[in-house]
Order: C-alpha cells, then sequence, then structure tokens
C-alpha cells in the first residue's frame, strides 16, 4: 500500500505519563536535518491534521522543499489557537454579533454560530497616556479608559459570555504579546485524539503583526488579519503556499553596552534591504546560543518590521531557562524538553539547514543603534540623531527662546517590544538612577511616559528599588498597554504645542517602540526614533533630538560638570546583577491574577442573550452591512474610476488610523452631530465597531499624498465627473450612487504595518473593487481578500510614477470569477481622457485556491454564513 506517512504508533514517557507524538526523526531519518525547524513544525503539523492523499501530497512536496529551497504547493496548517487584542476582537466580534443577527433573520438558530478554536483577547490597545510623570498616573489613565470605552467593554463582556471558548484579559493584565509569552504559551502542549493524550507543539495564529514575539521561545505563531482569524476561529485552516524560509545565521556575541534592541533593529535594516516580504524567518548559528530568550523575543517581535511572517527561534536550554523564570510548573518543562529532543526540533547551534536565501550576522559588530526619524528599517547609530535632523534643513519662522528647533516632544518607553524583556527595563531604571543621583531632571516640554507589558514589572522594579529612580526622572508608570507605540500618546505637553502654534519647532518621539511611520505616535508629529528604553531615559533628559550623545553632554549639574551619556549607561554586569537579584518568578502569575481581577471590569453590566442588542444611536457599536449572506462578489469585466492614486510605503495608519481623532477633522464633525463631545471624541480605534466612523475615517492621514489631485485637504478626492472636491467617503458615495466603479492604485509595500482588518473594511465600504499596487505588505493583502476585494500586482516597471494618471482616466479590468486561479495574469487597460489605451501588466496577487474562494464568494464573511447555513440545513 501507498505510503500516506500517517502518525507512527510512537510514545513518549514523562514523570509516568505517556504521550503519542509524530516522530518526525522516526518518519522522516535523515531527511529531517535539511528542513529548518519552522519547516519541521509545518511537517509535523500536516502529518497530524490531514488525512489520506491530501496528506501524502502535502508531506511530500514538504520535503520536496529542499531541493529548490521554494515551492508553488499548498498545504493546511491548524493552530491551536488564536489570540487577538480589543481594536482587532472588537470588530471581528461585531462581525459576529451581525452574522448571528443573519442566521437568526433566515431562520436558523443564532447560537449555534461559535468559535471552534479557544480565543483570548487582551484589552491593551485602548490605553491613553493622559496623566504622566505623577505616581498615581496608571490609575488615573485605567480609570479613564474605562470610562471612555465602557461601550465597548460591556460588548466584549457579552461576547465572552455568549459566545464559547472566547475569553477576554480586562485592562491591566498587560500587552497581548507579553501576555503569551508570561501566561498562555505552553511551547508544546498536550491533546485528547481518539481516548489518547497527544504532545504537540504550541501553535497559534494571532490579530497582530507582532504575534511572532512568541517565536523567541520556540512557539510557531504568526501575524493574520482579523478577517483569516475568522476563518480559522470557524473552523478552516490557514491555506498557505509553502513558504520561503530565509535563515538568519549568527555568529559571536554582543559587545558589552550593546542591547536586544540594537540587535533588532539591525536585523530590521538587513533583512528590509533584501526585499523580505512575507517570507518566514529562522535564525540559526553558534551566535542563537549566546542570546537569552528576552533578547531572542525582542528580535522576533520585529518580525513585520522586517517583512517577515516570522522571526523564530527554535527550542532549547534558554527557552527552559525562561519558562522557570516565569513560574511555568517544572513538569511541564520536563514535558517540553523531552519531547523537543525526541520530535527532532531542539535547537543544535552546529545545524546547517537548507534555507531561501542566507544572511550572516556577526553579534559583535552590532552597536548601539536607533532607527528613523520615518521608518523602523532606516538604522543609523545613536550618534547620528542630529546628523539626521540636520539635512531636514528646518529653518523656524521664529526662533524659540528656550526650546531648539527639534525638540524631544515625547520619550516614551512603550511596545512589548522592549518593555517584555526585563533586562531592558532594570538598564533603564539604573540609568535613571545614575541621573537622579547627579540631580538630572527632564525639561517641562518632554512628555514621559513608562508603559511596560506587564504587571509584573512593577513588583520586580520595585524590588530592584528602581521604581523612585525612574520617577524621579519622570518615567513613572503610566498603564500596562500599548500606549505610545500605537498612537495613544495622549495629548502633547503646553510649551510643544503653543510652539508648533508658532512654527518655531519640529518636534520629535523618542520611543522604544516598532513603528515610527509619520503620523503614528501622534497625529502632530511626523519624525520619531526607535531606540532602547535606557537611551530613550538620555534623550528624554537631553531634551533635545539634535544631539550628537556621542560627543556631546547630556546635560550639566548643578554646579556645571558636564553629564554625558558614558557617565550614564549601565554595565553588562550591573544590568545582570540587578536582574538576578530582583528576579521573582511568582511575580508572574501573582501579578496577572490580581490585575485580572480588575473590579471595574468585572462590575460591567453586559448583556445575557444569544443575539447582542444594538444601540441605533451609539456611536461606539453599530451592526455592520457587510455581516451578510448575500455579500456579492466583487469580481468581473468593468471599466473604474481611480477613487485614489497614492506613493509608495502607504501604511495601514494611512488607511485606517489608530490615533486620536482630531477634534476639528470631518469625523468628529459627524460624532458630534450625533452627541459627542468634541473635546473627548478618544481615538479612532475605540470607534472599530462603528462602520459608519471608520468607513468616514479611511484615509484620514494628514501626510497622506493623493495623486489625482495633490493639494486637496485630509481625507479627500476628485469625483472626477463632476469635477468636485468632496470628503473621500462622500466621493465614493456618489461614485456608487451612478453606478461607477472605483479601484485604487499604490506604489510599493502597499498596508504595511499593523494587522487591522478596518484597512481593508473601510475599503469595501467605499465601493474599491480592485487595489492596483507595486506590492502587498502580506497581512493587508490577505485582509484585501477577506473583504472580497482583488489585490493586483502591478508588472515591474509599472508604478504610479509611470502610469500618470490623470483625471478622467479610467483602468478596465478583466478580472471573472470563473477565470481567478492563484498568481495568475489580469488583463487591466488605461483609457485616458483623450480616448487613447494603454495595456499594463498585472497580476492577481493571490495565493491559494481558498483565496480564490474567498473573492468568488464576496469575502470571508458571506463563506461562514453559507457554511453555517448548510450545516444548520443538514
Amino acid at each position: 500500500m501507498e505510503n500516506t506517512y500517517s502518525p507512527t504508533e510512537a510514545r513518549l514517557s514523562v514523570d509516568g505519563m505517556s504521550y503519542r507524538f509524530v516522530d518526525l526523526p522516526g518518519l522522516f531519518g535523515d531527511r529531517l536535518r535539511a528542513l529548518p525547524v519552522v519547516m519541521r513544525l509545518l511537517l509535523e503539523n500536516v502529518v497530524r491534521n490531514m488525512e489520506g492523499e491530501e496528506r501524502r501530497q502535502a508531506v511530500e512536496a514538504t520535503l520536496a522543499w529542499t531541493a529548490r529551497a521554494t515551492s508553488e504547493a499548498e498545504i493546511a496548517f491548524q493552530p491551536n489557537r488564536v489570540l487577538m487584542h480589543d481594536t482587532t476582537s472588537t470588530p471581528a466580534l461585531v462581525d459576529i454579533a451581525g452574522m448571528r443577527d443573519a442566521l437568526a433573520e433566515a431562520g436558523a438558530d443564532p447560537a449555534s454560530l461559535n468559535p471552534v478554536l479557544p480565543v483570548d483577547s487582551s484589552v491593551d490597545h485602548s490605553l491613553a497616556v493622559e496623566s504622566f510623570a505623577q505616581k498615581d498616573a496608571a490609575p488615573e489613565n485605567l480609570a479613564l479608559e474605562l470610562r471612555r470605552n465602557a461601550e465597548r467593554y460591556r460588548f466584549l463582556r457579552w461576547a465572552s459570555k455568549a459566545l464559547k471558548g472566547v475569553r477576554i484579559h480586562p485592562p491591566g493584565t498587560g500587552i497581548m504579546h507579553t501576555i503569551n509569552l508570561e501566561q498562555l504559551a505552553t511551547v508544546v502542549t498536550t491533546v485528547e485524539r481518539d481516548g489518547e493524550q497527544w504532545a504537540v507543539p504550541d501553535t497559534l495564529i494571532g490579530t497582530d503583526s507582532h504575534t511572532p514575539m512568541i517565536n523567541g521561545i520556540g512557539v510557531l505563531g504568526w501575524g493574520v488579519g482579523g478577517l483569516e482569524a475568522q476563518t480559522v476561529m470557524f473552523g478552516m485552516p490557514v491555506m498557505q503556499r509553502i513558504p520561503d524560509v530565509i535563515g538568519v545565521r549568527l555568529t559571536g556575541a554582543m559587545r558589552p553596552g550593546v542591547l536586544a534592541t540594537d540587535l533588532a533593529l539591525k536585523v530590521t535594516q538587513r533583512l528590509r534591504a533584501i526585499g523580505v516580504s512575507g517570507e518566514f524567518v529562522e535564525y540559526f548559528g553558534p551566535g542563537v546560543a549566546t542570546l537569552s530568550a528576552g533578547d531572542r523575543a525582542v528580535v522576533a517581535n520585529m518580525a513585520p518590521e522586517y517583512g517577515a511572517s516570522t522571526g523564530f527561534f527554535p527550542v532549547d536550554q534558554h527557552t527552559l531557562d525562561y519558562l522557570r523564570a516565569t513560574f511555568r510548573s517544572e513538569a511541564s518543562i520536563r514535558l517540553v524538553e523531552a519531547f523537543t529532543r525526541h520530535a527532532g526540533l531542539w535547537f543544535d547551534p552546529q545545524a546547517e539547514p537548507r534555507f531561501t536565501r542566507t544572511i550572516e550576522i556577526d553579534l559583535g559588530s552590532v552597536g548601539m543603534h536607533i532607527a528613523g526619524p520615518r521608518r523602523p528599517q532606516d538604522l543609523l547609530d545613536y550618534s547620528q540623531t542630529a546628523a539626521t535632523l540636520a539635512r531636514l534643513a528646518f529653518e523656524p519662522v521664529q526662533r524659540h527662546p528656550t526650546m531648539p528647533k527639534h525638540p524631544v516632544a515625547i520619550a516614551a518607553i512603550t511596545s512589548c517590544t522592549n518593555t517584555s524583556d526585563p533586562a531592558l527595563l532594570m538598564a533603564a531604571g539604573l540609568l535613571a538612577r545614575k541621573a537622579r543621583a547627579l540631580g538630572l531632571k527632564v525639561p517641562s516640554w518632554v512628555k514621559t511616559s513608562l508603559g511596560p507589558g506587564s504587571p509584573a514589572a512593577a513588583a520586580y522594579l520595585e524590588r530592584a528599588k528602581l521604581i523612585d529612580d525612574l520617577s524621579a526622572v519622570g518615567f513613572d508608570i503610566v498603564g500596562y498597554g500599548c500606549t505610545t507605540c500605537i498612537g495613544n500618546s495622549g495629548p502633547l505637553t503646553s510649551p510643544i504645542r503653543e510652539a508648533l502654534a508658532q512654527k518655531s519647532i519640529y518636534p520629535v518621539a523618542m520611543l522604544s517602540g516598532n513603528r515610527n511611520f509619520p503620523g503614528r505616535i501622534h497625529p502632530d508629529l511626523d519624525l520619531g526614533f526607535i531606540m532602547s528604553p535606557p537611551l530613550v531615559i538620555a534623550f528624554a533628559l537631553a531634551g533635545d533630538a539634535e544631539r550628537d550623545l556621542s560627543v556631546e553632554p547630556i546635560q550639566q549639574t548643578a554646579d556645571g560638570k558636564p553629564v554625558y551619556l558614558r557617565d550614564l549607561w549601565p554595565t553588562r554586569e550591573e544590568v545582570s546583577d540587578v536582574v538576578k537579584a530582583a528576579a521573582d518568578p511568582r511575580d508572574y502569575p501573582r501579578a496577572f491574577a490580581l490585575a485580572s481581577r480588575n473590579p471595574a471590569w468585572h462590575d460591567l453590566d453586559a448583556p445575557d442573550s444569544a443575539r447582542f442588542p444594538w444601540n441605533p444611536a451609539s456611536t461606539a457599536l453599530r451592526r455592520p452591512p457587510f455581516a451578510s449572506a448575500t455579500q456579492g462578489s466583487q469580481l468581473g469585466r468593468y471599466s473604474a474610476y481611480p477613487l485614489l492614486v497614492l506613493g509608495d510605503d502607504v501604511t495601514t495608519d494611512h488607511i485606517s488610523p489608530a490615533s486620536a481623532i482630531p477634534k476639528n477633522s470631518y469625523v468628529a464633525d459627524f460624532l458630534v452631530a450625533r452627541g459627542d463631545d468634541r473635546d473627548d471624541l478618544n481615538v479612532f480605534a475605540s470607534r472599530r465597531g462603528n462602520w459608519e466612523v471608520m468607513v468616514r475615517a479611511a484615509f484620514y492621514n494628514r501626510t497622506l499624498v493623493n495623486r489625482l489631485r495633490p493639494g486637496t485637504p485630509v481625507a479627500h478626492t476628485l469625483h472626477v465627473p463632476s469635477g468636485d472636491v468632496l470628503p473621500i467617503f462622500e466621493a465614493a458615495q456618489r461614485y456608487q450612487q451612478n453606478g461607477d466603479a472605483v479601484v485604487l492604485v499604490a506604489g510599493e509595500r502597499y498596508g504595511t504595518g499593523s494587522s487591522r482588518d478596518w484597512a481593508a473594511k473601510g475599503q469595501r465600504l467605499l465601493g474599491i473593487r480592485a487595489v492596483l499596487a507595486v506590492s502587498f505588505e502580506r497581512i493587508h493583502r490577505s485582509n484585501l481578500i477577506g473583504m472580497g476585494i482583488l489585490p493586483l500586482r502591478l508588472a515591474p516597471g509599472v508604478h504610479p510614477d509611470t502610469l500618470d494618471l490623470q483625471p478622467g482616466d479610467k483602468l478596465e479590468v478583466d478580472a471573472a470569477g470563473d477565470t481567478l486561479s492563484p498568481r495568475c495574469r489580469v488583463p487591466v487597460r488605461v483609457v485616458r481622457a483623450n480616448g487613447s489605451v494603454q495595456p499594463i501588466e498585472a497580476t492577481a496577487a493571490v495565493e491559494t485556491q481558498l483565496e480564490c474562494t474567498l473573492l468568488r464568494s464576496g469575502g470571508v464573511i458571506p463563506l461562514i454564513l453559507q457554511k453555517s447555513l448548510l450545516t444548520q440545513e443538514a
């Protein structure tokens, strides 16, 4: 009988318990050595979850990958769980609530619609930095968060009661990726199948692009859009082309004074330079063994910034050390080691697997780095802020009497990227201690904040006696959430606002986050540098971003003595000693349990019904119109006006902003007309449950240039037939009313940034049938397909610059559903206003047959509803 690669009867005994497992070395022998560990994990998943001929084909395609280190074959991946945060889970759960309504209206049982995988959602994306530089900042910000978001949080509480398997982690419990590292990840888990216990790898997908942070401890997971997550929640596997895998060979060891942030920024620059876009990345080589799990998690977290789906570090002793340091049980740690060793998944520093491409980084060559001032891949030495800003040639209308030209407006120790590793926070605390001892203070114009990823951070910083030192230089804890990293930075200080109004400064943000796109950190800031937590404090003390800290003093003491960065920078031994002295593994479960008991959260009154009772007057939650089984396909042959013509590096922050809602905006006018307070509109992300707000917020970014009519106001475009310049939403409505199709044209890396599905939902509601771009960021491409929008990749040499689309030009697209296939050619013609015709080449940016099915169905939601109705009819 032909081999179908079914699991053997292999067993593993740990602590007297016997487990079945997929014995990869037993099944595949020497062939396994050539595969990167991420490919072995995909192989294990295929063997365990697929059957018969489908499994045979998938296994053989995976093994054959080593011949060319690339493949066109598709495989199914079935993760164990789904991870979300509040501003991605809210729209996903709103979709599910809308789908339950649609089922009920079709005569089906609404309560039958439930996720089939466990779903964890953290409430971490709504905390804003309003109160800062005071000891009670955290409780004040938390109270304000709960007041502003009470309606949305009641909805999340309803979802946790009404939907089976959905667990919501309350505000204050930390950032989702830190929670995943410290609380949720098991590395190896057990499942029951056919009455037997199996040991299997812990795998997941997350609706946030930084989900790969968990790759730092050997857990395979990556970020997807909320729409793709919904397909997985309801039982469909992640269908994907067998990925290309980039190998990053690490050698040597990092020099004293160099931190994990520096390495992450170096990796980001190197991988973006070779054009990584959606591939898996795996780290190998002897240098890996010199990095702690905390170091690795920082580097893995930046995967979306370097363009990758993963940033994978296999399991080794450092993984076990991390599990022990965060109070995992000794029995579970023994299972992790035994399983990964027997299953061929344990890290070998001497291994040289086959990779699609390989780069090498000598850890000893990594210096103290920053990135910016507008992209995370733009690597600089920390000394180069002055030279970089000088090249902007900014000249103020009038010199400010006290502030420099480029003052530090925001100095934020923020984001899971650089606050989940205790060593980075301890380093910041030690620098603060030395600064405090010298009497240094942060200038009054700098807004300072410390937002750790975990409430455990307060415990170990307190035990290390660093809390008061951080407070003395303005870095009080403002709460446990994403804060400034995702744009929830709150208002700028009065001195900065006044000087901005006078055009006497060009302010800069300094943050330990992962993205510094213009307008992301704060709508009035388009300059920002990413750096390590201690370096954030150093620049905060300087108050001047245009300062070369390698040779210039940070400040002077009261007696006039200059203080240089070298005087404050902690040694590796100092950091290591304080981490060891202050560490207590019990902090992690204890602090998380205490935060989870948040009484204000549990006191929220939430409905108990199977269907959510929508309030038609709500400006936070509205039933979405696309939660319908009859949402039709947008494929076909049509002639369309370009609604917008955009350039390169259009991010999801440009398409669907997350920052504070400007009080003088079109969106603000809409909300105020419905009774909201213009001075308390919260952030765009808090409105993602209301499609009417979000469609009006689409493309609201003052740095976005619409090439169809340059110089238009923010979020406006040209309605070509009438010649009127209108808000984009109103122009789109007019096109729809007149029966005119619209498309969008963009340059390279369209959709870079966060995984937010609203960046695609907004485009669907605007009537956009296709997006033609030079290249797409992976998650946004998937989200477009999830909303039934066809992504078309322009041929090399074709760009918005070369197309030079003018008002009156139209695009004819020939994308019939019956001819669509993965990566097929799609005929497109530009019909100029003068009647001339220019054919251009385009390829469907569609990778799998499932994606073709989604486009033919009109998107994820119609497909789920169609399947649910068929199941109930059966």
